[in-house]
């Protein structure tokens, strides 16, 4: 069993401590993000824009069961730097129980909801006719790996909070690489359509899990399983829930925005537009996942510095992952603007309307992003500096903003109205969400001031 050596003391400099913690989880989010990615590109090019247009219905009706493992892996993840911080490291056995009981009950419930609503969902949409049995197929083998998405989404966390951060990444590649093979082989070479993309990715996520579950119960992990302990803790359950719901809503606010766009393109356009939000859509989830992951990387040793009251070395984490994700952003948003359609053309180089549609949607709809990265970093801090409150509001607030500029603006200029919408209301969102952050590291400031022992060199 390798023995957990704390942040507080070990001798690396709050840089270090940055890069050490965020280079894997930036890692192992665009690595994640190349299931989705991968994807896209094989059916964009061996199936078309109905095809991206299916897939792009087919995303939120099954993100939610990602935003599970995403709440449970950071809200324990946290809860366990947490503890860590105040010195109890022996209620990690306990904690990953309980999370992995939790899991096990969202799979369950996921498994309903799909078996009850899918099709509706996907109607609702304006899935029709080939984009509808299309969805209906892809959909369908979630259904019943449900427990492998919620699974496959949380064990890096807990992994990374268990001061694993590179086996994390590793993992994560792992998983991509297996993913993409297989994306080949049922996509390309044997003609399974959707149904294979979702086989492959599943595939990849089961064994994601088993070498996961493996890490917990071998001596690499950090984790001290005693002869005795409590199966479930309802209070850590009540914890971690609020720890993680603030990323939960993140998801189900990814869902059902990207819902209500399919809609309303369905609506004022076509299935060939809802195409083309689809490439935009992965374009942006690259620099999306760049900024989660610079968000990842910040948690679990500002959970720690909060446990054990370090404030000042929270502030200096905060201002250096703010520094990342908006310099990640605005590079990222400046190479779309100026290669837009070499960037298009990775998902679809025959169809030459789509292509255009594209290109414009870049343009409209992107030229806000690093706000975007923003607002997630400000909903993790304040979630790993157990403000779970503000957290959940910020994820509540990006959800609801967006509501009447998604209502309003296609009613007077139609489906530019449409692409316009998320850019606006993150400048909106931003304008209460800038304040928050701000008052926070101010007040930060103060108690670190009043710490006269209050270390410049950190962990871990």
């Amino acid at each position: 069993m390798s023995a957990f050596t704390p942040i507080s003391e070990q001798n690396q400099t709050i840089q270090q401590t940055f890069w050490r913690y965020t280079l894997p989880a930036v890692a192992a989010m665009l690595v994640n993000g190349l299931y989705q990615i991968v994807d896209g590109i094989f059916i964009g090019h061996y199936i078309g824009f109905e095809g991206l247009a299916a897939i792009n219905m087919a995303w939120p009706v099954i993100y939610f069961m990602v935003g599970f493992g995403i709440m449970v892996g950071m809200g324990s993840g946290s809860l366990l730097s947490i503890l860590r911080g105040k010195g109890d490291t022996t209620a990690a056995p306990t904690i990953l129980t309980t999370s992995m009981i939790l899991m096990l009950v969202l799979a369950a419930a996921s498994t309903l909801i799909l078996l009850a609503s899918s099709t509706y969902l996907l109607q609702a949409q304006g899935g029709v006719d080939t984009t509808l049995q299309m969805g209906q197929d892809y959909i369908a083998v979630f259904t019943w790996g449900g427990i492998a998405t919620v699974l496959a989404a949380a064990l890096p966390f807990l992994i990374r909070n268990d001061e694993n951060p590179n086996l994390a990444t590793i993992l994560m590649t792992m998983g991509a690489v297996i993913n993409i093979l297989l994306d080949y082989l049922f996509i390309g070479v044997w003609e399974l359509g959707l149904e294979g993309a979702a086989i492959a990715t599943i595939t990849a996520q089961v064994i994601i899990c088993l070498i996961g579950l493996g890490y917990f119960l071998s001596r690499y992990s950090n984790i001290q399983w005693p002869a005795k302990f409590t199966l479930f803790n309802f209070r850590f359950s009540r914890q971690i829930v609020l720890l993680g719901s603030s990323s939960l809503f993140m998801y189900l606010y990814t869902s059902f925005v990207f819902a209500l766009h399919n809609r309303l393109f369905m609506e004022y356009g076509s299935p060939l537009i809802v195409g083309a939000f689809a490439i935009v859509g992965y374009l942006m989830v690259l620099y999306y996942f760049v900024a989660e992951g610079v968000a990842e990387g910040l948690q679990p040793p500002v959970s720690y510095y909060y446990g054990a009251e370090q404030h000042e070395n929270i502030n200096k984490m905060l201002m250096l992952s703010l520094k990342v994700t908006f310099i990640a952003g605005i590079s990222w948003t400046l190479l779309l603007n100026v290669f837009p359609e070499f960037m298009v053309r990775l998902f679809n180089s025959n169809d030459s309307t789509l292509v255009a549609t594209a290109v414009e949607g870049i343009r409209m709809h992107l030229f806000a992003m690093p706000l975007d990265g923003f607002i997630a970093l400000a909903s993790v801090y304040f979630m790993a500096t157990n403000q779970g409150k503000k957290a959940l509001i910020i994820a509540c607030s990006n959800m609801l903003v967006q509501l009447p500029f998604l209502f309003i603006l296609p009613k007077f200029i139609g489906i530019d109205g449409v692409w316009l919408a998320m850019p606006l209301s993150n400048i909106a969102l931003c304008t209460v969400v800038i304040p928050l952050v701000y008052f926070d590291i101010k007040t930060r400031r103060q108690l670190g001031n009043r710490n006269l022992n209050t270390l410049d060199t950190v962990t871990i």
